[in-house]
């Protein structure tokens, strides 16, 4: 598999991760939801939420727009790899805080994995 096609599927795998958390609103009903905890720790969810969102979008942009920079360069390749370890620790705090066992934790935390494989195999392919 070509690094372009790598990188093209991590950008996807982001920005499907932006869209999933751009639903947590509807999902999980929130505010409404989150009025039985304090106000600090509502508003610190939602934030970090958002945040989340605006990263997962400009790591997808950055795989579409600089693939070139991300295989050819030590900082790309460090990127890409700091990416795949982002999503091998997302993997590892599923099993530590949500001990679930339901079909759809099971599929998130395979795409965790999908993500922390994808690019690090970016990263390496480089």
């Amino acid at each position: 598999m070509s690094t372009e096609l790598l990188l093209l599927l991590c950008a996807l795998h982001s920005f499907g991760f932006a869209a999933f958390h751009l639903l947590f609103w509807k999902l999980f009903d929130w505010p409404a939801t989150l009025q039985a905890t304090t106000l600090a720790n509502r508003a610190i969810l939602q934030i970090a939420n958002g945040c989340l969102i605006y990263v997962c979008i400009a790591v997808g942009l950055a795989c579409l727009l600089l693939p070139q920079e991300l295989r050819a360069t030590g900082l790309g390749r460090a990127f890409l790899l700091g990416m795949s370890g982002f999503w091998l620790f997302r993997l590892v705090l599923q099993f530590v805080w949500l001990r679930v066992n339901r079909p759809m934790v099971h599929v998130l935390s395979a795409l965790f994995a999908i993500g922390a494989l994808l690019f690090g195999w970016a990263a390496l392919r480089g």
